[in-house]
């Protein structure tokens, strides 16, 4: 749910194509949110799954800029971070096959936006620091992929550019329990390699038992 980014000079420029799609920020229908998150989750409770959150306390309140960046372990991940945050609205960069009709509108109205991932995405980085200018909750995946080990420095830039604090949570399933943990909030500023390597040996902290 992420995508290499461009380096930290680049100007953020956009072909001429993408100009009018980068000028609108996606914004949120509670309803059809609710509605996302309930659903999506609704597989994991009928299974018996619960959800165990840690490190609530660091969790800010909403109304104020926050890059989420998570460990991503399954598709469910979104949707989990989602109910472990009630009164946050979680706004989650996804790769753009997601956005096919009926279901892209949907995820759409909940305010996820769409990456094109074979490539430097610039609109989709516009849009990310538009949600953090308007004090919105933005959700990021570091690593990518589900599973995947390398951690890209998308999250970073970001939240540089956009002046947020980065909060990491780590995702671990054990039997039917759900751990989520939610670590100190991430505020210093330095270089994006430094704070990649952060965010990264964090999640890696936050994703084991404790």
């Amino acid at each position: 749910m992420t995508v290499p980014f461009p380096e930290a000079n680049s100007p953020l420029s956009s072909p001429p194509s993408a100009r009018t799609e980068e000028h609108s920020t996606p914004s949120v229908n509670p309803c059809v949110y609710r509605l996302v998150v309930t659903a999506l989750n609704a597989p994991l409770v009928l299974s018996g799954d619960y959800l165990h959150v840690l490190g609530r306390e660091n969790v800010p309140a909403p109304g104020q800029k926050l890059v989420v960046a998570g460990a991503h372990v399954s598709m469910f991940d979104p949707f989990v971070i989602a109910r472990a945050m009630p009164g946050h609205k979680l706004q989650f960069m996804a790769k753009k096959e997601l956005f096919v009709p009926i279901m892209g509108d949907i995820i759409r109205a909940g305010g996820t936006f769409p990456v094109d991932r074979s490539h430097n995405d610039v609109v989709a980085v516009r849009t990310a620091l538009r949600i953090l200018d308007k004090n919105g909750t933005l959700g990021l995946f570091p690593q990518g992929t589900r599973g995947g080990e390398e951690m890209h420095g998308g999250v970073a830039l970001i939240a540089l550019r956009g002046r947020a604090p980065i909060l990491p949570v780590g995702i671990s399933k054990q039997g039917h329990r759900w751990l989520v943990q939610f670590g100190p909030l991430i505020t210093e500023r330095s270089s994006i390699k430094d704070m990649t390597a952060k965010v990264g040996k964090e999640l890696a902290r936050l994703s084991k038992a404790p």
